[in-house]
């Protein structure tokens, strides 16, 4: 049986596992430790591509992360514009097998969280997956060219979310219902599958 792979983006020196596979890989902006028995790659996906092969992870998660990478980008000529963040879906989706999934948290409109770090560059709503899913995803105008089908989009509450699969406890429970009582979520989750491109 062949071994199963995740790939943590913006994972820092500790890349997450939230599916449990078999090996586990990361990249980042800053390079990591040598000693590290975990593959981090050092890249600036902002920048570059993902740097691994088509179709070669099972899973790819980003805790934390999408909020950091632009939707607006200067192009490399005059008078040009890229879109890094429909970029880095694109890429999300090339390096996932057929089936593959996808697991999101980033802070969301309205919560002050989405806003108040400087490097907060992109502010997610409760409806910007639209832009990568459904029939018709939205982002085709800027170029996207992947396809995701959505399994989970919803509020979360942070620190009890780091697993898509994991069921909540009694107390985590209690703590999600006070959430959404008194407003307080900041985070969104998203739990996609990559699909083939629909014409």
């Amino acid at each position: 049986m062949n071994a199963t792979r995740h790939l943590d983006l913006g994972c820092g020196g500790i890349p997450r596992n939230p599916y449990q596979r078999d090996e586990l890989y990361g990249v980042d902006i800053v390079a990591s430790d040598p000693s590290s028995k975990i593959l981090i790659r050092q890249a600036n996906l902002t920048l570059s591509s993902i740097p691994f092969p088509d179709q070669y992870f099972d899973s790819v998660s980003a805790f934390d992360f999408f909020e950091h990478v632009p939707r607006v980008f200067p192009g490399s000529t005059e008078n040009t514009t890229r879109f890094p963040f429909i970029e880095l879906m694109n890429e999300v989706h090339r390096v996932l097998k057929p089936g593959g999934l996808l697991y999101a948290l980033t802070p969301c409109y309205p919560a002050f969280e989405a806003f108040q770090d400087p490097t907060h560059v992109n502010i997610m709503t409760e409806k910007t997956h639209h832009y990568f899913t459904g029939p018709q995803p939205l982002g085709r105008m800027y170029g996207f060219t992947g396809h995701f089908e959505v399994r989970k989009v919803e509020w979360v509450v942070h620190k009890d979310a780091m697993s898509p699969s994991t069921p909540l406890n009694l107390s985590q429970k209690f703590r999600r219902w006070n959430y959404k009582l008194k407003g307080k979520f900041s985070h969104i989750a998203w739990e996609f599958s990559a699909s083939a491109p629909q014409d």
